[in-house]
């Protein structure tokens, strides 16, 4: 008889093979009606697992009941799953050939790849909608169908399709199938779940776009159609949902970087990024800024090899829980890995030398060029790539200085975000994942100091259980961009494992070794990723100390052109950047190509300006501020540059 403790503490005792529906019916009808699934955790809240409603639950547990009014990742999850689902089935009725081969759910909807000769295009979407319509309308129930490996890998053998073998092949254990509605006479697909009670519990979706997809990723396979969707509780957040989508589509750094010249991407290089001038210049402000920063908080820059021979990365534990992202070549009998990220060599920097704890903490940073083996399908312009930099460091430290290092590090990444002008902060602390290094003392031990430095600075915090990376659990700092979109940002995580397994140590007050306390940490992560984030957040028109350029300077007639050149001279001897517009074009024309780049300041200088050493300010959303002299311009400029906009003065607003 399993007893279920619920978030509030209540324990309900339940007869042997009680499933999550009658937990809830003996709760209420109320909530038996609303209910989705269930989140359950067997060991305590350490890990949780989304659960059909109308599976057993086997043994003593934790559980939540997931409603359509819970604003949670985990809803939305199976919600867009069985949504999924509901189109694949449209999809096979519509185009009887189709041969399907996955569809999960993903930030934001969902998608469906499938084996189809005839090419799906958005002309087709209102059918296919149309058809997922009926299905919902019927309500029929989403049914679970268990078999054990041999009967299930028979099964599936004999639906001739080669993608749902390789699949079953793949999955672990013994396999599960899902029917919407009657076994043998509805719509059926190899899936492990979970999926929310019926078809009729679709509230609102949208098909909304198709693309070509290898399968797993590899270029060698056939490609695939990816038909992409997106479902919500209701259909005023679907409307929400797909106003942001327009508007995002007018971010799109993919869009807006080209555009601008800041850089460009093409096939020869899947994954990686030509930064042109104006890019490149932009990238080197966001760098020195966290540099500067970096080096006001205490930290030392260092840089580690790339390439590194394979028994590091095993006895670090990346070979065997990353070694598929992992690029490697070998060489005179060695295979050397490209990193995909700099912890293990920043280890080797602290073992160098016999290290006091009167050196601790320590605190090291890189702006570390990494490499992952991203598949092909999920690159995604500056936003995913298989070459970046991080602003990766490490603190190495003792147990009693993990909660002023974790507060220090919170102070820095509030005020870092604020400058680049993101205001809206959320924090997780994300817990042991299932694959991980390290016994369960260690990872309580480590989860415990985490929590309890937020607790102690007070500041609001979600768990994510299992998100955690597989040395150690991360506080992860997520912010909100105009649209409203969230970013998962910095991280900070502690580690008890690895420094230990590479041989780390320090004197101790004892005069005996011990193990430092090896913190991970990122403020912005992927520089590249960040650098699309900051495109999109601010559509192009960067904040003043931001922009590539600055300032245009143009002219209105040829008699004011030296006096340009002085101008130009001068903001560039005051380290602004700018450029200049003496063309024999007219005034109108000169100033639109300066607002279709986005400068913040298009100065205009006219012949009275010339004899008064002033200059016309306007900005790039097409007002005149006014005619200044050019020294309090520029003095405007410098305070707004230093104080990064958090103040205007008059002159340059």
């Amino acid at each position: 008889m399993p007893n279920v403790t619920l978030p509030d503490g209540a324990v309900h005792a339940l007869p042997d093979g009680a499933t999550a529906f009658d937990l809830a019916q003996k709760i209420g009808p109320g909530l038996a009606k609303a209910a989705l699934a269930a989140l359950v955790s067997t060991d305590g809240g350490q890990n949780w697992e989304i659960r059909d409603l109308h599976r057993p639950l086997l043994d003593d547990c934790s559980a939540r009941l997931l409603t359509e009014k819970d604003d949670l990742p985990q809803t939305l999850y199976v919600l867009r799953h069985s949504t999924a689902h509901v189109m694949a089935e449209a999809i096979c009725r519509l185009y009887p050939q189709t041969k399907l081969v996955y569809g999960p759910p993903v930030d934001d909807g969902f998608y469906y790849d499938i084996d189809l000769e005839e090419p799906i295009t958005p002309e087709a979407f209102p059918r296919i909608e149309a058809e997922m319509q009926k299905i919902i309308s019927e309500d029929r129930p989403f049914t679970r169908c268990d078999f054990n490996r041999e009967e299930g890998l028979t099964k599936v053998r004999s639906e001739n399709n080669r993608y749902k073998v390789d699949n079953a092949v793949r999955a672990e254990g013994d396999l599960s199938f899902y029917v919407t509605g009657t076994p043998g006479k509805n719509f059926e697909d190899l899936c492990r779940g979970p999926h929310i009670p019926s078809t009729g519990r679709i509230k609102a979706f949208k098909v909304l776009q198709v693309s070509g997809a290898y399968y797993r990723g590899d270029q060698n396979e056939k490609q695939l159609q990816r038909v992409y969707g997106t479902a919500f509780p209701s259909r005023k957040l679907l409307e929400e949902h797909l106003h942001r989508l327009e508007e995002a589509k007018k971010r799109d750094h993919r869009r807006i970087g080209p555009q601008l010249g800041l850089f460009h991407l093409q096939e020869e290089a899947p994954g990686a990024v030509f930064w042109h001038p104006r890019g490149w210049a932009m990238y080197q402000i966001v760098q020195g800024y966290i540099r500067e920063m970096l080096g006001h908080n205490g930290y030392y820059e260092v840089n580690t090899p790339q390439l590194m021979d394979r028994s590091l990365w095993e006895k670090s534990g990346h070979w065997e829980k990353f070694r598929d992202n992992m690029f490697s070549t070998e060489t005179e009998a060695h295979t050397f890995a490209i990193k995909p990220m700099n912890c293990p060599g920043h280890i080797q920097i602290f073992k160098q030398g016999l290290r006091s704890y009167r050196e601790l903490p320590l605190r090291l940073s890189e702006f570390g060029s990494c490499h992952r083996n991203e598949q092909s399908g999920v690159l995604h312009g500056l936003m995913r790539v298989r070459a970046f930099v991080q602003d990766d460091g490490h603190i190495f430290c003792t147990d009693e200085q993990v909660p002023e290092e974790v507060a220090r590090f919170c102070d820095l990444v509030k005020l870092t975000y604020g400058d680049f002008g993101f205001t809206d902060m959320h924090i997780r602390l994300a817990t042991r994942p299932p694959l991980r290094t390290g016994d369960d003392a260690t990872w309580d031990r480590a989860e415990a100091a985490l929590a309890r430095s937020l607790s102690e600075l007070g500041l609001h915090y979600e768990l994510a259980p299992g998100e955690g990376a597989f040395y150690g659990p991360k506080i992860e700092f997520n912010v909100r961009d105009c649209l409203g979109r969230p970013w998962q940002l910095g991280t900070i995580q502690i580690d008890y494992v690895m420094p230990g397994r590479l041989g780390a140590r320090f004197v101790g007050e004892d005069n005996t070794p011990h193990v430092p306390v090896m913190l991970h940490r990122a403020i912005c992560g992927s520089l590249e990723r960040f650098l699309g984030i900051l495109i999109e957040h601010h559509a192009g028109s960067f904040p003043l100390w931001l922009a590539p350029i600055q300032v245009a300077v143009t002219t209105v007639s040829e008699k004011s052109v030296s006096y340009g050149h002085e101008v130009v001279n001068w903001l560039r001897q005051h380290g602004m950047r700018a450029v200049a517009d003496f063309s024999s074009d007219r005034i109108g024309p000169k100033k639109q190509r300066a607002r279709d780049q986005k400068i913040p300041y298009i100065l205009v200088i006219g012949e009275q300006e010339a004899v008064d050493k002033s200059v016309n300010v306007n900005n790039r959303d097409g007002v005149t501020l006014g005619t200044f002299p050019f020294e309090r311009f520029v003095e405007g400029c410098v305070h707004e540059i230093t104080t990064r906009g958090r103040e205007q003065p008059e002159g340059t607003s």
